[in-house]
């Protein structure tokens, strides 16, 4: 039994948010898998090759139109395919269900919102992390990411990071949406590293992901990871120190 997963190629590793929460729970669970790398020109005819329905709607200046994300999976097993991170971790939690939950004690209502209201306080992160990608990924894949964030933005590529008098405005809406979810964190448990005490789960794989993001987007040395890695009394370097245990690649 194998799992076939799909991930976006760049040069510095798997990097995506939504892929790297796919890759957490494949290794929670121990799950055999296959990571097959695809750059962003070629994941929509791939996608429609293999049968997968359109992910999304993607909405720019009042125009809609469908697309196709990764991360996706095929089920050797199963014969089943699917896209969207959520949607193959309740499929992977019901088809395998041996082993550590990803959402343990029947908490997959509350830790899918989680996701969503942890996105909503860390919006402000986007304007830092998505001009910083572009030279991460190979030149077939950089045309393909400035054309889409240049027409979802509606400025270049090199316009879109915060700069000048509004960096810090800017910066301190990140910081703030930070220790909004590091309140969250200390409610939810009297022992760590992790939002439910020592056992992973998805809320901390959403968590976990987004700041593989930023440390592939930014590199160990900039001072915005650093920065992030002190505040809240440490607690994220923590939750991904702590990670690494299920981030190995295939």
């Amino acid at each position: 039994m194998t799992i076939i997963f799909w991930d976006i190629a760049s040069t510095v590793g798997p990097w995506s948010p939504n892929t790297w929460k796919v890759r957490y729970c494949l290794n929670l669970k121990k799950i055999p898998y296959k990571t097959e790398s695809i750059e962003y020109p070629d994941i929509a005819a791939h996608c429609a090759k293999l049968g997968f329905a359109p992910s999304a709607t993607r909405v720019t200046r009042g125009t809609g139109t469908l697309f196709y994300t990764l991360p996706a999976i095929h089920d050797t097993a199963t014969g089943v395919h699917l896209c969207d991170s959520a949607r193959i971790a309740e499929y992977l939690e019901a088809q395998y269900p041996a082993g550590p939950r990803i959402f343990p004690h029947d908490t997959i209502g509350l830790q899918i919102d989680f996701h969503d209201r942890m996105s909503a306080r860390l919006s402000a992160l986007w304007d830092f992390v998505v001009p910083a990608m572009l030279p991460r990924l190979a030149p077939a894949s950089q045309a393909y990411y400035r054309r889409t964030r240049e027409a979802a933005w509606g400025v270049p590529v090199e316009e879109i990071a915060p700069a000048g008098d509004r960096f810090a405005g800017e910066w301190d809406k990140v910081r703030a949406g930070f220790a909004q979810v590091a309140g969250w964190y200390a409610k939810m448990h009297d022992e760590g590293p992790f939002i439910m005490g020592a056992q992973a789960s998805w809320a901390d794989f959403v968590v976990g992901a987004n700041l593989m993001w930023l440390n592939k987007a930014w590199g160990d040395d900039d001072p915005k990871w650093e920065a992030i890695m002190q505040w809240d009394d440490g607690v994220w370097k923590t939750l991904f120190d702590a990670l690494k245990e299920y981030g190995a690649s295939d």
